[in-house]
């Protein structure tokens, strides 16, 4: 930390945080803008792809969705345009906050801790990534599936409103982009002294109860597809587990 660092009030401390807010805001907001002007691609590509019968994951499972949206607020289309763009511009520019955030904690770190901890903020985005895809393309398909085909009566139909897909989605990707910034939170703890790889090993088993637990929560469908969904989960705690210091 140089003497420069040290000399800050907090007042200056402050007005550096809020100089990230704002940059970070108006990223979003640019991104946020660009999305909104490319509705057509955006939702019929994309947030609607996954309700597709195209999608890749049934034509692997073999059966089709025969999802067809309604909509029961006069203004319930326009919001939906609005938030996902906003959802849409905050995963677009996260890369971009992630830099922000280390432009505003970096200069509170020792030498030593800088190199690992920087590493972890450009990890965080790829993971960020990786966690959306597998949400995407993965878990938010197989739910569909298994609660747009479960019926406690044969007598009731399923008839799915805009806002209750748009609100499954958001939650079921953004959840496994989350999720997956796991291992990075793993690697700040770690290099600060605050968790080490023992402790992580020492939990193994209860960290594999609990990556079955969450499976079976998002895709209570059947053992292979909770399978499916518990594979990745796994693979990120061993991840953490590696990246962990002894």
């Amino acid at each position: 930390m140089s003497s420069q660092d040290k000399e800050m009030s907090f007042w200056d401390h402050l007005e550096v945080l809020r100089g990230t807010i704002v940059r970070s805001a108006l990223s979003i907001l640019l991104f946020a803008v660009i999305v909104f002007c490319f509705k057509d691609f955006v939702f019929g590509k994309l947030v609607f792809g996954p309700i597709s019968d195209d999608f890749f994951l049934y034509r692997w499972m073999g059966v089709p969705l025969n999802v067809e949206l309604i909509n029961v607020n006069v203004t319930a289309q326009f919001m939906v345009h609005m938030k996902e763009s906003v959802v849409l511009g905050i995963i677009l520019s996260f890369p971009y906050i992630c830099f922000e955030i280390w432009k505003f904690v970096a200069p509170a770190l020792y030498e030593r801790e800088k190199k690992p901890i920087r590493a972890s903020f450009l990890g965080g985005g790829f993971l960020f990534y990786a966690g959306l895809a597998v949400g995407y393309l993965i878990i938010l398909p197989l739910a569909l599936h298994f609660f747009l085909t479960y019926r406690v009566s044969d007598i009731i139909q399923n008839t799915i409103t805009l806002d209750s897909y748009i609100s499954l989605f958001n939650s079921t990707v953004l959840a496994f982009g989350i999720v997956f910034e796991f291992p990075i939170v793993i690697v700040i703890l770690s290099n600060l002294g605050i968790l080490h790889r023992a402790t992580l090993r020492k939990y193994r088993k209860h960290a594999l109860v609990a990556v079955l637990v969450v499976a079976a929560i998002v895709t209570p469908a059947d053992p292979l597809s909770m399978l499916i969904a518990a594979i990745p989960l796994w693979l990120l705690f061993e991840l953490s587990v590696l990246v962990c210091k002894k």
